[in-house]
C-alpha cells in the first residue's frame, strides 16, 4: 500500500492545484505539456506568472492564452524525473491539457528470457521509461496465471530481473507483461522451456480431510459454480472444510474433477 500511494504520489504523475500553484511530477517522456492560461480575474494580463522545471525557470512565453511547456531544452533524458511548478495569480486557475505525458509508459521490450540453473526466471528489458511493476505469467490449465511480480527499474538501458517459479512437468510456458495508465498490457516474448519433471499425482487422506499430491505443486480447487476454494503451493491440500460435492482439482498440467463425501 505504502509504496502504491509512493507511485501515484511521485511516479503516475501527482497533480496538486491550490491557490498560486499547481505541481505536477512525474516520468519525462519526450513530449512537452499544452497549457489553457485564462484572463486574471483582476484582468491585469493572464493568470500564470511563472514556470519552474526541476526548479529551473522556463522561457517559453506564457502571456499568452495557450502555449507549450518545452521540457526538451531542460536537459532530460527519457526516464528521468520531472517536476513542473505553474505559478498564477489568485481567482483564477490555468489548465493543463495533456498531464498524462507525465505518467510512466510502457515502452520495454525484453531482450533474453529462460530458466536459470538454479531453475529461477531470468529476464533482461530494454527501453524502460518509468518504473512500473513486470508481472510475470505462466501457463497452467489452459489459461495465464500471474506468478510473480517484481518492480520495474523504469531507466533506459539493460536490466536483468530474476523471480521465483514453480515449475510443472513437461513444457512450462512464461511471460512478462506491464500495465500502464492506459491500462493496455504490454508483453514481452514468450518462453518455453521443458523440464524432466515427473507428472505429479495425487490421492486423498480418508475421510476425505487432505490431498496428498506426489510431489511439490501449484493446485487450485474449484466448486462446481466456479468458485475458488482454495489454492497455493505445497505437497498437500486441505480439504477439511470443504462442504459436500463436486470440485475441479487444478494441479500439474492436469485437472480432475472429485467429490467430497
Amino acid at each position: 500500500m505504502r509504496r502504491l500511494i509512493y507511485t501515484l504520489l511521485l511516479s503516475a504523475l501527482c497533480a496538486t492545484g491550490f491557490a498560486g500553484e499547481i505541481v505536477l511530477k512525474g516520468i519525462y517522456q519526450g513530449k512537452n505539456l499544452y497549457v489553457m492560461n485564462p484572463f486574471a480575474s483582476d484582468d491585469n494580463g493572464f493568470c500564470i506568472t511563472g514556470i519552474t522545471v526541476n526548479g529551473m525557470a522556463t522561457s517559453d512565453e506564457i502571456n499568452s492564452s495557450a502555449f507549450e511547456i518545452d521540457l526538451s531544452v531542460h536537459n532530460l533524458a527519457k526516464g528521468d524525473d520531472v517536476s513542473v511548478v505553474i505559478k498564477h495569480k489568485s481567482g483564477c486557475e490555468p489548465k493543463v491539457i495533456n498531464p498524462e505525458v507525465l505518467n510512466p509508459q510502457s515502452t520495454f521490450t525484453v531482450t533474453t528470457i529462460k530458466i536459470d540453473k538454479n531453475d529461477k526466471l531470468a529476464f533482461t528489458t530494454n527501453n524502460e521509461c518509468g518504473s512500473l511493476p513486470f508481472i510475470v505469467e505462466q501457463f497452467r490449465w489452459n489459461k495465464w496465471i500471474k506468478v510473480a511480480t517484481v518492480e520495474g527499474d523504469g531507466k533506459p538501458g539493460a536490466h536483468t530481473y530474476t523471480v521465483e517459479v514453480n515449475l510443472h512437468s513437461g513444457y512450462n510456458r512464461f511471460r512478462v507483461k506491464q500495465i500502464d495508465y492506459t491500462r493496455k498490457p504490454r508483453y514481452g516474448k514468450e518462453l518455453k522451456h521443458r523440464t524432466m519433471l515427473a507428472e505429479v499425482t495425487y490421492s486423498f487422506v480418508k475421510p476425505f480431510t487432505e490431498i496428498k499430491f506426489s510431489a511439490e505443486t501449484m493446485y487450485e480447487i474449484y466448486n462446481d459454480k466456479g468458485a475458488i476454494m482454495d489454492k497455493g503451493v505445497g505437497v498437500k491440500a486441505d480439504v477439511s472444510k470443504l462442504p459436500v460435492g463436486d470440485y475441479f482439482l487444478n494441479y500439474d498440467t492436469k485437472t480432475e474433477i472429485f467429490k467430497k463425501k
